[in-house]
């Protein structure tokens, strides 16, 4: 008999889990309680870039997908994969969305079902929020009436090389039985499996890998301050120290860091560094600082580089170019784009932005006007502001017609190009 998946949450984390399920042979149902993204997908419209609608189209006419806004549609599940998103509201981590689907869940489980969790958390959560949700509404016992593990997500939006199939995949289980279950699950559609002893360290590796990237890119953004008001070029200084072979592994500033990942995880052990154990994480509190102000640092570079040409910031006509958090992806969560262009309109700068992968019906609503990259509107800024250099922005046309441009990402060069 086929086993039934039922994955809760269809973004950029659960739609490609489920096409991995159903490309693997199971029968799988996809939970979302967004109306309008069931509606699309029933439409046979992706709105997740790692799933193209030949993917949806096949994963429909296999007769093994269905999606739906209604939980009872998970009934007699074999393995619910639960991929809700995990917000932090005022500093404090927001598990609402997991508590709420464990409730919704737990009524519809079935005796040797398997729940697995891949919402980024603090270490715990599964064994101390999620099992505990999930044995009351369901009357079974964690590990003897269900198995329970934690698998946490490595999506990266975009990435053609490293997708969820050929990214290896941390494993866990609070029990031996467990993590069996979720071992054998993922093995099924994804290269590599990493099995680990438990669910805490499951949970801590997935902060201790975005935590070491926010650090590290806090480190490079402060540097590109200092070198900026030293008068040193910090790219070409970063491009030297690449050239060791050992001992260094090389990290970029930006105009400030986005996605889900490094604006939030490292505060989730944070919170949970200062709630349970009553330390700051000074490493984390101070990365925090540093990438969150960037946006502050772009604009004071773009109007002191305006100030160079006798142009105020205020009335200024600025076009910034690419508003999602990375290049070649249409992911604008947590994006500094919408930081920078509230501090350049409140400054009273006039901001338009270009942005070939951004799509509105993402729910991200920028605060500036969308328009068409044309060799007029180029010329029509008084600055250009590269913010992500999206590889098919016609980077020719804004330095031919561009009366002056600030690199957030060094991806330009010319006489009208100032770098970050």
């Amino acid at each position: 008999m086929t086993k039934r998946v039922a994955v809760v949450g269809l973004g950029y984390v659960g739609l490609p889990v489920a096409m991995g399920a159903n490309r693997a042979g199971y029968d799988v149902v996809g939970i979302d309680v967004d109306p309008e993204r069931i509606k699309r997908l029933d439409l046979g419209e992706t709105y997740v870039e790692d799933v193209s609608d030949r993917d949806l189209a096949a994963a429909f006419a296999s007769g093994r997908f269905e999606v739906s806004s209604d939980y009872e549609a998970a009934d007699g599940f074999d393995i619910a994969v639960v991929t809700v998103p995990t917000p932090l509201r005022e500093g404090v981590p927001d598990l609402s969305y997991i508590e709420a689907s464990a409730q919704a869940l737990a009524p519809r489980m079935k005796r040797a079902c398997c729940v697995i969790l891949e919402s980024t958390t603090y270490p715990g959560t599964t064994e101390e929020l999620f099992a505990p949700i999930l044995e009351e509404g369901s009357g079974l016992a964690a590990g003897e009436g269900f198995h329970l593990g934690y698998s946490p997500e490595r999506i990266d939006p975009g990435n053609k090389t490293f997708t969820l199939e050929r990214t290896p995949k941390v494993v866990a289980g609070i029990d031996a039985a467990s993590l069996q279950v979720v071992s054998e699950f993922y093995s099924s559609f994804v290269d590599e499996v990493v099995e680990v002893s438990g669910t805490r360290e499951a949970e801590l590796a997935k902060l201790i890998e975005n935590t070491f990237r926010h650090v590290n890119i806090a480190l490079v953004n402060e540097l590109a301050m200092f070198a900026s008001d030293l008068g040193v070029d910090v790219w070409e200084s970063i491009d030297a120290a690449s050239s060791k072979p050992f001992g260094f592994m090389r990290f970029e500033p930006g105009p400030g860091v986005g996605g889900h990942c490094l604006p939030i995880d490292p505060s989730f052990l944070s919170w949970r560094v200062r709630r349970h154990l009553g330390h700051t994480f000074r490493f984390v509190e101070l990365a925090n600082d540093v990438n969150d102000h960037m946006p502050d640092f772009v604009v004071r570079r773009l109007s002191s580089t305006l100030n160079q040409v006798r142009k105020p910031l205020n009335g200024s006509r600025v076009l910034m170019l690419g508003v999602t958090y990375k290049p070649n992806s249409g992911d604008a969560r947590e994006a500094p784009a919408e930081r920078i262009a509230d501090l350049l309109g409140g400054a009273g700068a006039d901001v338009v932005a270009y942005d070939p992968y951004y799509d509105e019906s993402a729910g991200w609503g920028p605060s500036y006007n969308l328009v068409e990259l044309t060799a007029e509107e180029v010329a029509a800024a008084d600055a250009v502001l590269v913010v992500t250099p999206h590889d098919n922005i016609d980077f020719d046309l804004v330095t031919e017609h561009a009366q002056l441009i600030l690199d957030t990402r060094n991806r330009l060069q010319g006489p009208n190009v100032e770098h970050l």
